[in-house]
Protein backbone atom coordinates (compact mmCIF):
# COMPACT_ATOMS: atom_id res chain seq x y z
CA UNK A 1 0.00 0.00 0.00
CA UNK A 2 2.68 2.38 1.05
CA UNK A 3 4.84 1.78 -2.45
CA UNK A 4 1.27 2.29 -4.20
CA UNK A 5 1.19 6.02 -2.28
CA UNK A 6 4.53 7.07 -3.18
CA UNK A 7 3.92 5.74 -6.87
CA UNK A 8 0.95 7.85 -7.54
CA UNK A 9 2.14 11.33 -4.93
CA UNK A 10 5.18 11.01 -7.61
CA UNK A 11 2.42 10.61 -11.11
CA UNK A 12 0.96 13.12 -9.30
CA UNK A 13 3.76 15.27 -9.28
CA UNK A 14 5.28 14.41 -12.66
CA UNK A 15 1.69 15.23 -14.30
CA UNK A 16 2.14 18.90 -12.05
CA UNK A 17 5.67 19.36 -13.49
CA UNK A 18 4.76 18.61 -16.75
CA UNK A 19 1.68 21.16 -16.79
CA UNK A 20 3.72 23.72 -16.05
CA UNK A 21 6.80 23.34 -18.37
CA UNK A 22 4.06 22.21 -21.29
CA UNK A 23 1.05 24.06 -20.95
CA UNK A 24 1.52 27.09 -18.00
CA UNK A 25 2.06 30.91 -19.67
CA UNK A 26 2.45 34.29 -18.29
CA UNK A 27 -0.03 35.68 -16.23
CA UNK A 28 -2.49 37.72 -18.29
CA UNK A 29 -6.22 36.96 -19.53
CA UNK A 30 -5.79 34.64 -22.31
CA UNK A 31 -9.13 34.47 -23.19
CA UNK A 32 -10.65 38.15 -22.63
CA UNK A 33 -13.02 38.42 -25.29
CA UNK A 34 -12.64 41.19 -28.38
CA UNK A 35 -12.36 44.44 -28.49
CA UNK A 36 -12.74 46.47 -31.23
CA UNK A 37 -10.31 46.46 -34.17
CA UNK A 38 -6.88 48.50 -33.27
CA UNK A 39 -5.54 48.87 -36.71
CA UNK A 40 -7.70 49.14 -40.17
CA UNK A 41 -8.07 45.51 -42.02
CA UNK A 42 -7.96 47.50 -45.72
CA UNK A 43 -4.67 46.24 -46.47
CA UNK A 44 -4.99 42.72 -45.09
CA UNK A 45 -7.91 42.25 -47.38
CA UNK A 46 -6.11 44.15 -50.27
CA UNK A 47 -3.23 41.71 -49.52
CA UNK A 48 -5.14 38.25 -48.84
CA UNK A 49 -7.74 39.16 -52.27
CA UNK A 50 -3.89 39.48 -54.47
CA UNK A 51 -2.53 35.98 -53.42
CA UNK A 52 -6.04 34.05 -53.41
CA UNK A 53 -8.22 35.73 -56.29
CA UNK A 54 -5.66 37.78 -58.51
CA UNK A 55 -3.24 35.03 -58.57
CA UNK A 56 -4.58 31.90 -56.59
CA UNK A 57 -3.51 28.40 -56.29
CA UNK A 58 0.24 28.86 -56.08
CA UNK A 59 2.87 26.14 -56.08
CA UNK A 60 5.74 24.45 -57.50
CA UNK A 61 3.39 22.93 -60.33
CA UNK A 62 2.06 26.56 -60.81
CA UNK A 63 5.31 28.34 -61.21
CA UNK A 64 4.20 31.47 -63.08
CA UNK A 65 1.72 32.23 -60.18
CA UNK A 66 4.22 31.79 -57.78
CA UNK A 67 6.46 33.54 -59.00
CA UNK A 68 4.38 36.01 -59.62
CA UNK A 69 3.25 36.53 -55.36
CA UNK A 70 7.02 36.47 -55.11
CA UNK A 71 7.09 39.95 -56.89
CA UNK A 72 3.94 40.94 -55.71
CA UNK A 73 5.69 40.71 -52.03
CA UNK A 74 8.75 42.42 -53.04
CA UNK A 75 7.02 45.45 -54.45
CA UNK A 76 5.00 45.58 -51.41
CA UNK A 77 8.53 45.70 -49.10
CA UNK A 78 9.73 47.99 -51.36
CA UNK A 79 6.83 50.43 -51.12
CA UNK A 80 6.82 50.62 -47.50
CA UNK A 81 10.82 51.59 -48.04
CA UNK A 82 12.53 48.69 -46.77
CA UNK A 83 15.39 46.86 -48.69
CA UNK A 84 14.87 43.52 -50.31
CA UNK A 85 17.07 40.74 -51.24
CA UNK A 86 16.38 37.15 -52.50
CA UNK A 87 17.36 33.93 -51.09
CA UNK A 88 17.69 31.75 -54.87
CA UNK A 89 18.03 27.90 -54.27
CA UNK A 90 16.96 25.09 -56.47
CA UNK A 91 15.03 22.00 -55.66
CA UNK A 92 13.89 19.24 -58.35
CA UNK A 93 15.96 21.23 -60.91
CA UNK A 94 13.99 24.49 -60.62
CA UNK A 95 15.11 27.39 -58.60
CA UNK A 96 12.43 28.82 -56.00
CA UNK A 97 13.46 31.75 -53.93
CA UNK A 98 12.47 33.31 -50.24
CA UNK A 99 12.04 36.95 -50.39
CA UNK A 100 13.97 38.47 -47.40
CA UNK A 101 13.21 42.26 -46.17
CA UNK A 102 15.66 43.38 -43.19
CA UNK A 103 15.58 46.27 -40.44
CA UNK A 104 19.37 46.43 -39.46
CA UNK A 105 20.27 46.78 -35.71
CA UNK A 106 22.24 47.09 -32.94
CA UNK A 107 23.63 43.97 -32.62
CA UNK A 108 24.19 40.90 -35.29
CA UNK A 109 21.32 38.78 -33.24
CA UNK A 110 18.40 38.88 -35.39
CA UNK A 111 14.69 37.90 -34.90
CA UNK A 112 12.79 35.99 -37.85
CA UNK A 113 9.36 36.93 -38.97
CA UNK A 114 8.42 34.09 -41.56
CA UNK A 115 5.61 33.29 -43.48
CA UNK A 116 4.84 30.82 -46.40
CA UNK A 117 3.41 32.12 -49.33
CA UNK A 118 2.81 29.00 -51.21
CA UNK A 119 -1.11 27.11 -51.16
CA UNK A 120 -1.60 23.58 -51.60
CA UNK A 121 -2.59 21.87 -54.98
CA UNK A 122 -5.86 22.40 -55.33
CA UNK A 123 -6.76 25.14 -53.07
CA UNK A 124 -6.16 29.38 -53.41
CA UNK A 125 -4.78 29.41 -50.05
CA UNK A 126 -6.90 32.41 -48.64
CA UNK A 127 -6.12 31.56 -44.98
CA UNK A 128 -3.41 28.64 -45.13
CA UNK A 129 -1.14 30.88 -45.69
CA UNK A 130 -2.26 34.56 -47.45
CA UNK A 131 -3.56 35.60 -43.88
CA UNK A 132 -0.22 34.88 -42.65
CA UNK A 133 1.31 36.70 -45.88
CA UNK A 134 -0.69 40.00 -45.54
CA UNK A 135 0.22 39.81 -41.50
CA UNK A 136 3.87 39.75 -42.42
CA UNK A 137 3.36 42.48 -45.10
CA UNK A 138 1.93 44.48 -42.90
CA UNK A 139 4.17 44.30 -39.59
CA UNK A 140 7.06 44.92 -42.08
CA UNK A 141 5.54 48.10 -43.26
CA UNK A 142 4.82 48.97 -39.68
CA UNK A 143 8.38 48.65 -38.64
CA UNK A 144 9.89 50.18 -41.67
CA UNK A 145 12.57 53.07 -40.48
CA UNK A 146 12.51 51.79 -37.00
CA UNK A 147 15.84 50.72 -35.34
CA UNK A 148 16.19 47.86 -32.71
CA UNK A 149 18.80 45.86 -30.46
CA UNK A 150 18.29 43.12 -32.66
CA UNK A 151 18.40 42.85 -36.73
CA UNK A 152 14.60 42.04 -37.49
CA UNK A 153 14.07 39.92 -40.93
CA UNK A 154 10.71 39.59 -42.43
CA UNK A 155 10.44 36.74 -44.84
CA UNK A 156 8.49 34.63 -47.62
CA UNK A 157 9.14 30.97 -47.67
CA UNK A 158 8.25 28.77 -50.64
CA UNK A 159 7.75 25.31 -50.65
CA UNK A 160 6.19 25.09 -47.15
CA UNK A 161 3.17 22.77 -48.17
CA UNK A 162 3.25 19.21 -49.17
CA UNK A 163 4.85 17.65 -50.88
CA UNK A 164 7.82 19.67 -49.86
CA UNK A 165 6.88 20.28 -45.98
CA UNK A 166 9.64 18.25 -44.36
CA UNK A 167 12.19 18.37 -47.57
CA UNK A 168 14.57 20.12 -48.60
CA UNK A 169 12.30 21.39 -51.31
CA UNK A 170 11.60 23.68 -48.57
CA UNK A 171 12.04 27.33 -48.63
CA UNK A 172 12.09 27.92 -44.48
CA UNK A 173 15.01 25.24 -44.59
CA UNK A 174 16.75 25.99 -47.33
CA UNK A 175 16.90 29.86 -45.43
CA UNK A 176 17.98 27.87 -41.76
CA UNK A 177 20.25 25.88 -43.52
CA UNK A 178 22.28 29.11 -44.67
CA UNK A 179 21.95 30.77 -41.88
CA UNK A 180 23.69 28.28 -40.00
CA UNK A 181 26.46 27.81 -42.62
CA UNK A 182 27.05 31.79 -42.27
CA UNK A 183 26.79 31.93 -38.57
CA UNK A 184 24.20 34.25 -38.29
CA UNK A 185 22.57 34.27 -34.57
CA UNK A 186 19.02 33.52 -34.37
CA UNK A 187 17.79 34.60 -31.10
CA UNK A 188 14.01 33.97 -32.27
CA UNK A 189 11.89 32.57 -35.39
CA UNK A 190 8.28 33.12 -35.18
CA UNK A 191 6.12 31.42 -38.37
CA UNK A 192 2.98 33.29 -39.34
CA UNK A 193 1.11 30.10 -40.09
CA UNK A 194 -3.07 30.50 -40.94
CA UNK A 195 -4.01 33.17 -38.68
CA UNK A 196 -7.49 34.27 -40.04
CA UNK A 197 -10.20 31.84 -39.16
CA UNK A 198 -12.12 32.46 -35.81
CA UNK A 199 -15.62 31.33 -34.64
CA UNK A 200 -17.30 32.06 -31.20
CA UNK A 201 -19.38 28.80 -31.61
CA UNK A 202 -18.89 25.77 -28.94
CA UNK A 203 -17.03 22.89 -29.58
CA UNK A 204 -15.70 24.21 -33.07
CA UNK A 205 -11.89 23.26 -31.39
CA UNK A 206 -10.45 20.33 -31.56
CA UNK A 207 -7.07 19.12 -30.61
CA UNK A 208 -4.75 16.44 -30.95
CA UNK A 209 -4.81 13.80 -28.13
CA UNK A 210 -4.07 14.09 -25.62
CA UNK A 211 -4.50 17.92 -25.58
CA UNK A 212 -8.28 17.75 -25.44
CA UNK A 213 -8.94 18.71 -22.18
CA UNK A 214 -6.06 21.37 -21.44
CA UNK A 215 -7.50 24.37 -23.62
CA UNK A 216 -10.97 25.92 -24.63
CA UNK A 217 -13.32 24.34 -26.95
CA UNK A 218 -14.38 27.26 -28.77
CA UNK A 219 -12.22 28.43 -31.66
CA UNK A 220 -11.74 32.14 -30.93
CA UNK A 221 -8.37 32.57 -29.73
CA UNK A 222 -4.76 32.72 -31.43
CA UNK A 223 -2.39 29.73 -30.68
CA UNK A 224 1.57 30.10 -29.57
CA UNK A 225 3.16 27.06 -30.22
CA UNK A 226 6.79 25.46 -29.65
CA UNK A 227 9.13 23.09 -28.75
CA UNK A 228 10.72 22.33 -24.97
CA UNK A 229 14.11 24.13 -26.54
CA UNK A 230 11.47 27.26 -27.58
CA UNK A 231 9.60 27.46 -24.51
CA UNK A 232 10.84 30.11 -23.08
CA UNK A 233 10.51 32.36 -26.74
CA UNK A 234 6.73 31.01 -26.22
CA UNK A 235 6.61 32.55 -22.71
CA UNK A 236 8.26 35.74 -23.84
CA UNK A 237 6.53 36.11 -26.93
CA UNK A 238 2.82 35.26 -25.30
CA UNK A 239 3.80 37.42 -22.58
CA UNK A 240 4.10 40.72 -24.75
CA UNK A 241 1.16 39.43 -26.58
CA UNK A 242 -1.33 39.78 -23.78
CA UNK A 243 0.06 42.35 -22.06
CA UNK A 244 -0.85 44.78 -25.44
CA UNK A 245 -3.30 42.55 -27.94
CA UNK A 246 -7.35 42.38 -27.70
CA UNK A 247 -7.76 38.20 -28.59
CA UNK A 248 -8.06 35.74 -26.73
CA UNK A 249 -4.39 33.61 -26.97
CA UNK A 250 -3.45 29.67 -25.78
CA UNK A 251 0.23 28.51 -25.76
CA UNK A 252 2.14 25.52 -25.41
CA UNK A 253 5.63 24.47 -25.36
CA UNK A 254 5.86 20.62 -26.39
CA UNK A 255 8.28 17.70 -26.86
CA UNK A 256 8.58 17.23 -30.43
CA UNK A 257 6.85 13.96 -30.28
CA UNK A 258 3.68 15.34 -30.58
CA UNK A 259 4.05 15.86 -34.50
CA UNK A 260 0.98 18.24 -34.91
CA UNK A 261 3.18 21.16 -33.05
CA UNK A 262 5.65 20.94 -36.03
CA UNK A 263 3.70 21.91 -39.00
CA UNK A 264 5.23 24.51 -40.24
CA UNK A 265 8.32 26.34 -40.86
CA UNK A 266 9.70 26.63 -37.67
CA UNK A 267 10.36 23.57 -37.47
CA UNK A 268 13.15 23.72 -39.68
CA UNK A 269 14.51 26.36 -37.34
CA UNK A 270 14.29 23.41 -34.71
CA UNK A 271 16.25 20.92 -36.96
CA UNK A 272 19.35 23.90 -36.39
CA UNK A 273 18.80 24.53 -32.55
CA UNK A 274 17.52 27.54 -32.70
CA UNK A 275 14.42 28.97 -30.97
CA UNK A 276 11.05 29.16 -33.06
CA UNK A 277 7.97 29.16 -33.03
CA UNK A 278 4.08 29.11 -34.70
CA UNK A 279 1.51 31.36 -34.24
CA UNK A 280 -1.57 30.32 -35.49
CA UNK A 281 -5.36 29.90 -36.01
CA UNK A 282 -4.50 26.05 -34.96
CA UNK A 283 -5.61 25.28 -38.93
CA UNK A 284 -7.33 21.64 -39.31
CA UNK A 285 -8.18 21.45 -35.64
CA UNK A 286 -10.41 24.40 -36.33
CA UNK A 287 -10.61 25.42 -39.89
CA UNK A 288 -13.15 23.26 -42.02
CA UNK A 289 -11.86 24.62 -45.25
CA UNK A 290 -8.64 23.93 -44.96
CA UNK A 291 -6.86 22.63 -47.98
CA UNK A 292 -9.95 22.50 -50.06
CA UNK A 293 -10.93 25.02 -52.91
CA UNK A 294 -13.34 26.76 -50.37
CA UNK A 295 -10.25 28.16 -48.50
CA UNK A 296 -11.31 31.69 -49.81
CA UNK A 297 -11.05 35.31 -48.47
CA UNK A 298 -14.92 34.96 -47.03
CA UNK A 299 -13.95 32.97 -44.46
CA UNK A 300 -11.25 35.29 -43.36
CA UNK A 301 -11.92 37.21 -39.89
CA UNK A 302 -10.35 40.43 -41.13
CA UNK A 303 -11.37 42.10 -37.58
CA UNK A 304 -9.69 39.91 -35.94
CA UNK A 305 -6.94 39.12 -37.67
CA UNK A 306 -6.50 42.76 -37.61
CA UNK A 307 -6.26 42.12 -33.39
CA UNK A 308 -3.68 39.64 -33.79
CA UNK A 309 -1.72 41.11 -36.44
CA UNK A 310 -1.54 44.28 -34.10
CA UNK A 311 -0.52 41.86 -30.80
CA UNK A 312 1.96 40.79 -33.32
CA UNK A 313 3.39 44.36 -33.62
CA UNK A 314 4.21 44.50 -30.00
CA UNK A 315 5.69 41.04 -29.37
CA UNK A 316 8.48 42.01 -32.67
CA UNK A 317 8.96 45.26 -30.58
CA UNK A 318 9.51 43.93 -27.57
CA UNK A 319 11.69 40.75 -28.55
CA UNK A 320 13.97 42.83 -30.64
CA UNK A 321 14.10 45.65 -28.12
CA UNK A 322 15.11 43.81 -25.56
CA UNK A 323 18.64 42.24 -24.89
CA UNK A 324 17.28 38.85 -23.05
CA UNK A 325 14.02 36.97 -22.62
CA UNK A 326 12.59 36.71 -19.41
CA UNK A 327 12.89 33.03 -17.78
Amino acid sequence: MRILLIVTAATALLLLAAYFCIVSMPAGDGRRPTAPRPIDTVDLQRHVHALAVSIGERHAEKLQQLNQVADYIVTQFEHAGLTVSHQVYSAYGTQFRNVVAKLSGETDDIIVIGAHYDSVAGSPGANDNASGVAALLELAALNAGERFHRTVHFVAFANEELPHGGTDAMGSLAYADRATQNGEKITAMISLETIGYYTDESHSQNYPAPLTWLYPDTGNFVAFIGNLRSRQLVRAAIASFRSHATIASEGIAAPELLRDIGRSDHASFWRHGYPAIMVTDTAPFRYPYYHTPQDTPDKIDFPRLARVTAGMNHVIRDLAAVLSFPH
